[in-house]
């Protein structure tokens, strides 16, 4: 009896699972799926800012031992057993993910929880992230080929291409860009940052905002009509967008700053006019998956550390900010940074607002690494 059945269509590979055999398999990827060690040498979620994790970011502090997981609220399911950066797809039918970090990109159907891998057929894919963009189509992020940690989460951190086509190869957009990007929902438009690693031509600390639009009507898919939005000249500010809003017309990014600090930011693309909507200073606050409204934000955050223990992005869990700029209408949604070592990152939210899909993590690791991705269903 088989653990899985692998079928490829049209250049596709289909993966099902046996789930009677599901333990034994879990067992085997987690011995194929070894992420990359870092040594201390990338944390503060991997960024291009990089600050060295210290004790006090993964503190255990007064929580508990025991599994995140095997106290579930009853509002979350949990959809697979690996995998990192989840992205929910523009119909809320299905979830991009990553297989690993510097790997795969895959995608699960949420009916009929079939797996399929996206790059497959690339040998030695060694991509970051995976994002869908409003015709279906995907955006990957990562390097032509892995180097070494530091360099090909940096310097060689690029975007690509991918049609939803089975089959499809990932085609290079010639574009380096620092970490993660903002994907519109309702058009092509794109927004990344870049710093001096990626582009000589900004100043070491510094970092900008670009915000472009993909254009697909020729043969090679590229982009067009870039403008710079945002520019912070040194790092006490580090930026990375984050989502559209408002019909486009607005965006939100994390601010890093020293310290291991960050602030939910946002910037009104008409006007111009940048808000610091978490309003903390000294926490660490990143922003994540926008709702639909465009009222509310995620937000993965240390402020439960107030009476945990700890600071910084090692131990975060996930939590709803209302963005009216007073910083005060916050609320927690996940729990797994009550657990020693746990910490739950990186939510998107489905644009019908009925449930949202983040990761299992670890204090210890780089931000970004996942052990798998959980569904969180909504009260309507």
């Amino acid at each position: 009896m088989n653990i899985i059945q692998i079928c490829q269509v049209d250049g596709t590979l289909s993966i099902k699972f046996n789930t009677k055999l599901l333990p034994l398999f879990v067992i085997i990827l987690s011995m194929i799926l070894v992420q990359p060690k870092t040594n201390g040498q990338i944390s503060q979620a991997g960024k291009t800012n990089p600050q060295i994790t210290t004790l006090n970011d993964t503190a255990s502090g007064i929580r508990k031992s025991g599994d995140p997981l095997a106290v579930l609220l009853p509002s979350i399911e949990r959809l697979t057993w690996f995998g990192e950066r989840a992205d929910i797809s523009p119909d809320n039918k299905s979830i991009a993910f990553m297989a690993k970090s510097f790997g795969d990109a895959m995608v699960i159907d949420l009916q009929t929880r079939q797996i399929r891998c996206l790059t497959c057929g690339i040998p030695g894919a060694a991509f970051l992230r995976v994002m869908h963009l409003s015709n279906g189509d995907y955006i990957l992020i990562g390097p032509d080929h892995f180097e070494d940690i530091q360099i090909s989460r940096t310097r060689d951190n690029e975007l690509w291409y991918l049609s939803k086509i089975p089959g499809s190869k990932p085609m290079k957009l010639s574009q380096k860009m620092s970490e993660g990007a903002a994907i519109s929902k309702i058009s092509m438009k794109i927004s990344f940052s870049e710093l001096h690693d990626q582009v000589p031509d900004v100043p070491a600390g510094a970092s900008r905002i670009v915000v472009a639009e993909l254009d697909l009507s020729g043969g090679t898919p590229k982009l067009i009509n870039r403008k710079v939005v945002f520019e912070s000249p040194d790092r006490s500010c580090t930026v990375e967008p984050n989502d559209f809003y408002d019909n486009d017309t607005k965006l939100t990014f994390t601010c890093y700053e020293p310290g291991n600090n960050s602030s939910v930011m946002g910037i009104n693309l008409n006007t111009m006019e940048v808000t610091n909507f978490s309003k903390e200073p000294g926490t660490y606050n990143e922003v994540e998956g926008i709702f639909p409204d465009g009222k509310y934000t995620c937000v993965e955050s240390d402020r439960q550390c107030a009476w945990l223990g700890g600071h910084g992005s090692g131990n975060i869990d996930i939590w709803k900010l209302k963005l009216d700029g007073t910083g005060k209408d916050f609320e927690r949604l996940t729990f797994f940074n009550d657990f020693k070592g746990g910490k739950a990152s990186n939510p998107v939210v489905a644009t019908n607002g009925e449930f949202m899909a983040f990761q299992m993590a670890r204090a210890h690791e780089v931000a970004g690494v996942g052990h798998g991705i959980l569904i969180f269903k909504f009260k309507k």
